[in-house]
């Protein structure tokens, strides 16, 4: 029997956050243990008068593509995914991994190569998101293989997730409308301001906001979401951060991030887990050097670290800033095959001042919003 958080859910996905509308091309892509919300997502979607691709992965398939492909392989791509992103309306990405370690033992410089094919299909995709031509949202699907590495039973990370995504299951979309209300608060408070400091454990950065754009992240994108982002000013960022979560990439664990800035630049970094992949990710690009993102994690259901970024990233009381690719609605203009997010836990005496005004304290906003 499936779980009715499962149609819920897709019912908020297609109705709320991208809003398919009567006719409009929808992508809707993840692998098959994903498959109760794929099916759900593709009744709605046909149900609102979509007109739904399924692209579905089988478990396995990439571990296969990086064992066996060329170089020529790696870097190929393919036509019809390529026109896809150019012309359809909408993307609904679900993940849900059967094995999500199946890339850990892959050449870190095959990856390197895969991104850099990426380059061109990325930068249209974004571009697309940017003006609003391409409506997209992700989301996961509770599997054993996420609960593991959140250290929870199947059924306690299920409650998790769905809590996550629809803390009033009566009403979601509701619940999203009246969150996005509230946080658009914080983006109007950051309207026009010029300058961030962070300051926390082993952590002292500036870096500008000036000309920049806040997003407020309310469930069109993401789902679950809650957080407030932008991209700052490539050159600006000045100092250094130690990132107290575990910072996870194409299914790799880098543990203890350690990163100096100059003139915006990542001059030197260090992990106490597989450095070794951290320094050859910052070697992907030009781009991959320097901040595309900053953000607050606003979310109060989000309260730990789950090794699963869409949550992480969230979790209330944290900051976060990806290396790499910047979102251009934000005004931001790194260009990299990379966007690799990296969260910092501020509950323990972390600070945010914005032009001189302490903003934020302890995971707490000291601003009334």
């Amino acid at each position: 029997m499936t779980d009715p958080r499962v149609d819920k859910l897709a019912d908020v996905l297609v109705n709320y956050s991208v809003a398919v509308q009567p006719g409009d091309k929808v992508i809707v892509q993840g692998d098959t243990p994903t498959s109760p919300l794929l099916k759900a997502v593709y009744a709605k979607v046909l149900q609102a008068g979509g007109h739904p691709l399924m692209l579905v992965n089988l478990p396995g398939t990439e571990e296969l593509f990086f064992r066996y492909a060329s170089d020529e392989q790696l870097q190929h791509v393919p036509e019809p995914i390529k026109l896809a992103i150019e012309t359809y309306d909408v993307n609904i990405g679900i993940r849900g991994a059967a094995n999500t370690k199946g890339l850990s033992n892959v050449d870190p410089a095959k990856m390197v190569l895969r991104n850099q094919s990426q380059a061109e299909i990325m930068q249209i995709y974004m571009q697309r998101a940017a003006t609003g031509e391409l409506r997209w949202v992700g989301t996961l699907f509770p599997t054993n293989a996420h609960a593991q590495d959140a250290e929870m039973s199947l059924s306690e990370y299920e409650d998790f997730v769905y809590g996550a995504c629809m803390p009033d299951m009566d009403d979601p979309v509701g619940y999203w409308r009246r969150f996005s209300a509230w946080q658009q608060k914080i983006v109007d408070w950051l309207e026009g301001k010029e300058r961030v400091r962070v300051v926390g454990p082993e952590t002292e950065l500036r870096l500008s906001i000036a000309g920049r754009t806040f997003i407020n992240s309310d469930g069109k994108n993401n789902m679950p979401s809650g957080e407030v982002f932008t991209g700052p000013v490539e050159d600006s960022v000045e100092g250094h951060v130690y990132f107290s979560y575990p910072a996870i990439y194409q299914g790799r664990e880098v543990a203890g991030v350690r990163l100096w800035f100059e003139g915006g630049k990542v001059v030197k970094a260090s992990a106490e887990k597989n450095e070794d992949f951290l320094l050859q990710m910052l070697d992907t690009d030009e781009g991959a050097r320097y901040v595309g993102e900053f953000a607050i994690g606003t979310n109060k259901g989000i309260t730990h670290f789950t090794r699963q970024i869409l949550f992480d990233e969230k979790i209330n009381g944290s900051f976060h800033m990806a290396l790499g690719r910047s979102y251009p609605e934000t005004g931001g203009k790194n260009i990299s095959t990379i966007h690799w997010d990296m969260i910092c836990d501020m509950r323990a005496g972390g600070e945010i001042w914005v032009d001189d005004e302490l903003l934020y304290k302890d995971g707490k906003f000291v601003v009334e919003f």
